[in-house]
């Protein structure tokens, strides 16, 4: 946990991402990407120089067999507010809608009912999950299937919303998060959504992975690329200007 420390607060001072008196509710969808992102901001609101603290959101989706009561315990250990907001975004999903492909959409629906949730709590600023490999995976996507190079920002504010995203973990990599997951015994949820797996992402996921193996050093490129063209949003606030090494 110590490396992964250092690396999100390396991020959090490029980006200029936590002011203080901030409240930051964290989105947790019961991965080990997020659990691992609350599990780092909890530590370091604890001896970070700007005084911040964090707050769990769980949009439940209402998919049968999903358990967060382990999750919730977990926080309740830490002192860390846990917010479960019941949904029935599944049931439209896969039963009134009967969506093919049914992940944006979901995803505009997650978004949509986090938002409204910390606005009845009063926060404004989300910490979300995407880490390393999931900045390399999204260019490429926005590449192959939208004809732009692009990727989400690691800071971004909806205006019409009043909500300022945070991704805290941009220079952490997939399986760091994967060993902290299991070192720390974090309460992951298993996904039991029916389209978990078959997505444009995992079949980007493979061919990231596959472009790694013949020329080690690809991710590192990709993502030295978009911090130094760089993309919009991409320009770091801090000092250091250097993406993560592939070894992340």
């Amino acid at each position: 946990m110590q490396k992964i420390l250092s690396l999100l607060r390396r991020c959090v001072e490029d980006y200029d991402m936590i002011q203080a008196g901030d409240r930051v509710a964290v989105g947790v969808s019961g991965g080990k990407d997020s659990l691992t992102l609350l599990a780092a901001l909890d530590r370091l609101s604890r001896f970070y120089p700007k005084p911040f603290t964090v707050e769990a959101f769980t949009i439940d989706l209402g998919m049968p067999g999903m358990d967060f009561s382990p999750l919730a315990r977990w926080c309740r250990d830490r002192a860390v507010p846990f917010h479960l907001v019941p949904t029935e975004i599944g049931k439209v999903l896969f039963e009134t809608r009967k969506e093919k492909n049914p992940c944006a959409l979901c995803a505009k629906m997650r978004r949509g009912r986090l938002h409204e949730a910390m606005g009845e709590a009063g926060i404004t600023k989300v910490a979300l999950g995407h880490h390393y490999d999931d900045a390399v995976e999204t260019f490429f996507l926005s590449l192959f299937y939208e004809n732009r190079l692009s990727c989400f920002r690691p800071v971004t504010y909806l205006d019409r919303m009043g909500v300022t995203q945070i991704r805290p973990l941009l220079y952490v990599s997939e399986s760091m998060v994967r060993d902290a997951a299991v070192r720390l015994e974090l309460p992951v949820v298993r996904n039991t959504c029916p389209a978990d797996g078959a997505t444009k992402r995992q079949e980007v996921k493979e061919l990231v992975a596959e472009l790694a193996r013949r020329y080690p050093g690809v991710k590192h490129s990709v993502f030295a690329a978009m911090q130094r063209l760089p993309l919009e949003g991409w320009g770091t606030a801090g000092p250091s200007r250097r993406p993560p090494t592939e070894e992340v």
